[in-house]
């Protein structure tokens, strides 16, 4: 009898909750959310830089380096084995260096001109004229050809290397000793201003004499092992004189 009594509009569930709220959150699907909101970032950020890297090479052609005018291809990550990179990265970070120590150099010769130090006219016009054009020569005269040494593995541009980074060494000890009226400020250019008592220009010239003895002692340093690679694969004067015979000058600018 009791089913025949019992309210038939009754329920076990409450009414009190109102059905239009959110329900309760769920962390498992904001994490999801969050993922896909970056991916969608990242996406939006590849776009862009696939559209910039047409624009460049629509432009350009492949060509990167140097960054404000590009006249050639640079990627130590896509053209040198992975076993060779680290040593064509410091490679290119002493040449980076060379590159400061020259503006360094030049403006501690501006600044021993400016307190009227003795020779100081010469050493200006010098290493204006250094920095000018040693920083684009060392690189295509010792760095350029270094770098297609380990991305072809011929032995001319070893050999290219080796004659141009020595006259390179040579000049790096010239410049460290910093004899007056060579453009130098080194370290008797150095010593020779703080004598005088000129304090700041002192300081421009410790800067240069560093970073010549910097770079200087890397490029040696490297220099060396790259000598023995040279030795260990067997390159010979022989091959370099084949390689030119067969190759040419285009050679040098070819990635092939």
């Amino acid at each position: 009898m009791s089913r025949f009594t019992e309210n038939p509009f009754s329920s076990t569930h409450s009414l009190d909750a109102n059905p239009f709220d959110d329900p309760t959150p769920d962390p498992t699907h904001a994490a999801r959310m969050e993922e896909l909101t970056q991916r969608e970032r990242d996406l939006e950020r590849r776009e862009a830089e696939l559209a910039q890297k047409a624009d460049h090479i629509r432009k350009h052609g492949r060509n990167n380096f140097p960054p404000f005018y590009p006249l050639i291809y640079h990627s130590i990550a896509d053209e040198i084995p992975e076993a060779s990179r680290p040593l064509i990265t410091r490679l290119l970070q002493l040449w980076l260096i060379l590159g400061a120590t020259l503006l360094f150099n030049m403006v501690a010769c501006i600044v021993n001109f400016a307190i009227g130090a003795k020779d100081s006219g010469s050493d200006l016009g010098s290493s204006i004229g250094y920095f000018i054009l040693i920083t684009p020569l060392s690189f295509l005269l010792w760095y350029r050809p270094i770098y297609n040494g380990y991305m072809k593995e011929q032995a001319l541009y070893y050999y290219i290397y080796f004659f141009f980074c020595g006259w390179h060494l040579l000049f790096s000890v010239y410049m460290i000793l910093g004899i007056p009226s060579t453009g130098s400020a080194g370290i008797i250019q150095t010593i020779r201003i703080f004598n005088s008592g000129h304090w700041v220009a002192g300081i421009f010239c410790i800067i240069a004499s560093v970073g010549w003895t910097l770079q200087g002692v890397g490029n040696g340093w490297y220099y060396r092992q790259i000598w023995q690679h040279h030795n260990a694969a067997g390159h010979t004067v022989d091959k370099a004189k084949a390689e030119l015979a067969t190759h040419g000058a285009k050679s040098y600018f070819s990635r092939g």
